[in-house]
């Protein structure tokens, strides 16, 4: 059964009189533990994509059906709680909580949306931290923190309720050749290790040369689809 099916999707943003067509009759289909991306140039729909299938957003028309629940019939309550069960959000400015630590910013997710007991949020940030190599930052606020061990605080974070699925926008953006790479291979593994499918909206190449699958927008359409069969058989 697919992760996410969306059918004749569309999203029309009205602006006085002026409407504008971000998205425009889309249709495609993702399966679970899958590593894609959609690319195209800016304002060819990419983030409002992701606001869609994230439940940040809802559609004008159509179809949109993830992890089993349709985003059109959900309620502003019915969203957060679906995001919080199902979806890790990791943004290209990292979006941590300046006067949280790195062990609170990760645990965070559990505090607010899941409520899980003290003992259980400890072993799995832990858990999570170790994972990404963290460990040693655990108690440094985000200013304290480079670039790229704030990306990994992200990740984490994205990953401690073992969301279904991480929407990704443009998360190098912001990081050097070497620890864009590292953040690429991280991400790689938590798919391998715990089936989360990775979503991304990106320019970078670099992600491009990685995934699995290729999902090109242009003026709001989906014009191409493409497998990456190298990255598939790495």
């Amino acid at each position: 059964m697919s992760l996410i099916s969306a059918e004749n999707l569309s999203k029309v943003y009205k602006t006085g009189e002026v409407e504008i067509n971000a998205l425009k009759d889309i249709s495609f289909e993702i399966e679970p533990a899958s590593f894609i991306s959609f690319v195209g140039p800016s304002g060819s729909g990419k983030t409002t994509l992701l606001n869609l299938i994230g439940s940040l957003d809802k559609p004008t028309s159509g179809f949109l059906q993830v992890a089993g629940a349709n985003i059109s019939t959900l309620d502003r309550k019915q969203s957060a709680r679906f995001r919080g069960d199902n979806i890790g959000f990791i943004f290209q400015d990292f979006n941590l909580i300046p006067v949280l630590t790195t062990y609170e910013n990760i645990e965070y997710p559990l505090l607010m949306v899941q409520e899980v007991p003290s003992d259980q949020r400890k072993k799995k940030v832990g858990e999570l931290m170790e994972a990404v190599g963290i460990t040693e930052q655990s108690d440094k606020y985000p200013d304290q923190l480079s670039g790229g061990q704030k990306q990994r605080v992200a990740v984490a974070r994205a990953l401690v309720s073992n969301p279904k699925l991480v929407l990704a926008d443009e998360p190098t953006a912001n990081l050097d050749h070497a620890t864009a790479y590292m953040v690429i291979d991280l991400m790689k593994r938590m798919k391998d290790e715990f089936g989360t499918t990775f979503i991304f909206s990106t320019h970078d190449q670099k992600i491009v040369g990685e995934v699995e699958i290729l999902h090109t927008l242009e003026d709001g359409r989906l014009i191409s689809t493409e497998m990456n069969k190298e990255a598939k058989d790495a």
